[in-house]
């Protein structure tokens, strides 16, 4: 087998040759190829052929060696070195380095999965990031709030300029000085509304009625005449009668002129009548008059009697005199009317307009036809009304009104009262006229509340939308608060409403700490002042929390109402101040965010509570016109007190949480977050000052760029500031990294011989991760180049062998010749 074998080794090596320049060749071929790992060829000898397997020394030897002639050599690995290659930066966050072990997990055509090294990623139209042959990149995934999903391996997106997100409001840092120099806040500010009456009571109507100044009865036409006998007048007996009309209701008239009557000499019994011809005659209302008559010989009338006038009268002495005296008061001035219903027990009608004015001068004044009230009907609020009473001005004060009497519907009424008489309000029944008429209660429907305009009523309320709207120290929350009227809101809603609105806190809304309540300054009042809202003598009264910067105030637009006609309406019920609010504060507006990144307006008040010789505490309140509680309106979000020790340093808070709910928003509720006090101080200060330094909410934000941290975690940066994890990439980690199957495209899938498992970059032994950066291929050329040289030199060697081997058969061909 000499030569034929010699020729059939130098084949093999010749062969080895060939493949040792195959992966020379590949390797510098993929010199610049990111992540290639080039590849050492490692030879074995073949076969043997063995001539002596060699013998053990002996007496007789010293023994032999084999004796083998080798049949050449065969490719015994074809190894990959999986050495690190050179980083290089690249400038794409998308293209990723690993620093150490470990391959990208990729995902190929049927979830089929592959290796590399290879980290040059970007996005397809699916914003998945894939290899620039289309593998997608592995690792976890994160679920709709952007948390890691460590359950499965996806393929992971980066959907740059869509993804949309939104931070909302935890943390809120406050900063400032609330000095304890600031003057204590004890002191409320009282807001009041005008008088509004209850207009479920009827106003009065007296349009039918008239007025004018009562007639003057005569007394120059009465007879007189003498009977003897029949009576029991003495003769000479001197008497002396005046004659007053007196109408249906009992009020008379002036009385006339006074007649003077001397009883004559007759039988000198007392026997006499004294007949009274042509009593003065009727007029107008006035059918009947009063006859008045003196005592004998005497000076002061005294009621006699009553008598049809025009008719005639006989006193015969069997009537005695009354005690009522003549009343000769009388009327001199301008004078105006107005008339009310009126049943006892029960709440007074509202005034008539001014009925008027009369000018009498030294008279009475007569209002004839009085009104007749209506006849209240099953759901009507008003009692049958059974009498009208009459009120006046007086001469010289034309604005207000004295109570003068009363009288039946439809009656007739003489006013003889005088001024002084009538504005003594010390003697009942004297009073003032209500011009307002009945005042509201907490249970009058809104439908119902009426304000005095001058003479007439203006309803304030319809059915509708209300919005509202005050100021607080000044300043407008926003938001303005709505509350539907229907025709069965009252008074006492409109009033829960509008201290929910105005975010009064109640004594009871801090259960540790009690909110406190105010110093009374209000002229003719006394005791504690308690925030929230009230009626007082039919005025809506609120109360607000002690502090200059929680002084209330509505203004005249302060309420407006969209119909259900679509009309709309902006009644003025008129508040103003009875009492201005004392004490400092300080005022901090901001806006947080909720989950759906929507800004909700946050108003957070200080006010100076108390201070003793330990500590100041400050009184902190939160508004929000942004809550939507289930029920009500109320802004009131929170509050509590922060202390400060005697060198003014922060010592604590009883509670810092905000609490502001969504209920009719799909975001998250309640939206709550915590302010930090800490960095308040409490040294002295000419005033206090409170800002928001920091809040960690946000606005909705678009994906505008991302960056892949050391252990593969994906971050997404969006243009609200706010950053949030997109996914988590995984490497594969490999026992046997040389047991992989090369598979093309820089692809590698596991082998029989390799083993697997997954880590995180960074961990593990895995190796970390460069984004923006490329691993080289770890191609050596000028060792390659070597390998060439070598490689050829053993493929010419070789190639001699077989020269050699055909130059001896040659030879021994010849040996023919």
């Amino acid at each position: 087998m000499g030569l034929a074998s010699s020729m059939i080794t130098a084949v093999t090596g010749m062969s080895a040759a060939e493949t040792k320049i195959d992966v020379a060749g590949n390797n510098l071929a993929n010199a610049q190829t990111v992540g290639f790992k080039e590849s050492n060829v490692f030879f074995a000898t073949q076969y043997l052929q063995t001539f002596g397997v060699g013998s053990a020394p002996d007496a007789a030897s010293g023994g032999t060696n084999p004796r083998q002639v080798g049949l050449g050599v065969q490719v015994a690995a074809i190894t990959p070195d999986f050495t690190q290659g050179a980083i290089e930066i690249s400038g794409s966050s998308s293209h990723l380095a690993i620093q150490g072990d470990g391959f990208f997990i990729v995902e190929g055509s049927a979830g089929s999965q592959y290796y590399t090294r290879a980290g040059i990623f970007s996005t397809n139209a699916n914003n998945e990031l894939v290899t620039p042959t289309g593998e997608r990149l592995l690792g976890y995934g994160v679920n709709d709030r952007f948390e890691i999903q460590e359950t499965e391996l996806t393929p992971l997106a980066i959907p740059l300029g869509q993804a949309a997100v939104a931070q909302p409001t935890q943390n809120v840092v406050m900063q400032g000085t609330l000095t304890p120099t600031a003057d204590l806040a004890d002191v409320a500010e009282v807001i009041q509304s005008a008088t509004l009456g209850d207009g479920s009571i009827p106003q009065a109507e007296a349009t039918g009625t008239s007025l004018g100044v009562a007639a003057l009865p005569s007394s120059a036409a009465v007879s007189v005449s003498h009977v003897d006998g029949g009576g029991s007048h003495p003769e000479g007996a001197v008497y002396r009668y005046r004659f007053a009309y007196v109408d249906s209701s009992g009020t008379e008239s002036m009385a006339s002129d006074p007649i003077t009557v001397t009883v004559p000499a007759g039988d000198t019994l007392a026997d006499n009548t004294i007949d009274l011809g042509n009593l003065p005659a009727a007029t107008g209302e006035y059918s009947s008059v009063r006859i008045y008559r003196t005592t004998n010989g005497g000076t002061d009338f005294f009621l006699l009697d009553t008598a049809a006038a025009g008719g005639s009268y006989s006193d015969d002495n069997s009537v005695a005199l009354s005690s009522t005296a003549l009343d000769t008061t009388s009327l001199t001035g301008s004078y105006t009317y107005m008339v009310t219903y009126y049943r006892s027990g029960s709440p007074e009608s509202r005034p008539t307009p001014y009925l008027g004015p009369v000018n009498v001068v030294n008279g009475r004044i007569q209002l004839t036809d009085l009104p007749t009230p209506p006849t209240p009907g099953p759901d009507d609020n008003f009692p049958a009304y059974d009498q009208i009473r009459i009120y006046r001005n007086l001469s010289s004060d034309s604005s207000s009104f004295y109570l003068v009497g009363a009288a039946d519907p439809g009656e007739a009424f003489t006013d003889g009262r005088s001024d002084a008489e009538i504005s003594d309000t010390s003697t009942p029944p004297n009073q003032l006229i209500d011009l307002d008429g009945p005042r509201i209660g907490s249970s009058t429907l809104l439908l119902d509340v009426v304000k005095r305009d001058g003479q007439t009523f203006e309803s304030m309320f319809v059915e509708g939308t209300l919005t509202f709207a005050h100021r607080k120290g000044d300043k407008s929350l926003g938001n303005g608060k709505e509350f539907v009227i229907t025709e069965n809101s009252t008074v006492q809603e409109l009033i829960a409403f509008m201290e929910d609105a105005m975010g009064i806190f109640k004594p009871t809304d801090d259960s540790l700490n009690p909110i406190p309540t105010s110093l009374n300054q209000i002229p003719g009042e006394t005791g504690a002042l308690t925030p929230g809202g009230s009626i007082v003598d039919g005025k809506l009264r609120f109360v607000s929390n002690n502090g200059d910067v929680n002084a209330l105030s509505i203004g005249a637009a302060g309420f407006t109402i969209v119909g259900e006609d679509q009309s709309i309406s902006a009644p003025n019920l008129s508040f103003g101040t009875v009492q201005e609010a004392r004490g400092e504060g300080a005022v901090a507006d901001f806006v947080a965010y909720d989950s759906l990144g929507v800004p909700v307006n946050v108003r957070i008040t200080t006010v100076l509570e108390r201070i003793d010789g330990n500590s100041t505490v400050y009184r902190w309140f939160a508004e929000s016109g942004s809550n939507d509680p289930l029920n009500g309106s109320n802004v009131a979000v929170g509050t509590g007190q922060i202390t400060f020790d005697g060198e003014g340093n922060y010592l604590a808070v009883s509670n810092d949480t905000v609490s502001i709910e969504r209920r009719n928003s799909p975001a998250m509720s309640p939206l709550e977050f915590t302010l930090d006090f800490s960095r308040m101080s409490g040294l002295a200060a000419e005033s206090p000052t409170m800002t928001v330094s920091r809040q960690d909410g946000s606005a909705p934000g678009v994906l505008t760029s991302f960056v892949v941290g050391e252990n593969g975690l994906i971050t997404g940066v969006f243009d609200n500031g706010t950053s949030k994890d997109l996914g988590q990439i995984r490497l594969a980690k490999f026992a046997n990294p040389a047991g992989l199957v090369q598979s093309g495209l820089n692809m590698y899938v596991a082998g029989s011989n390799s083993g697997i498992s997954y880590f995180n970059p960074g961990v593990d032994g895995a190796g970390k991760l460069q984004s923006g950066f490329v691993e080289l291929s770890n191609t050596n050329i000028g060792r390659n180049l070597i390998s060439l040289v070598l490689a050829s030199t053993l493929y010419r060697g070789n190639s001699r062998v077989i020269n050699t081997a055909q130059s001896l058969l040659d030879e021994l061909m010849n040996l023919r010749q």
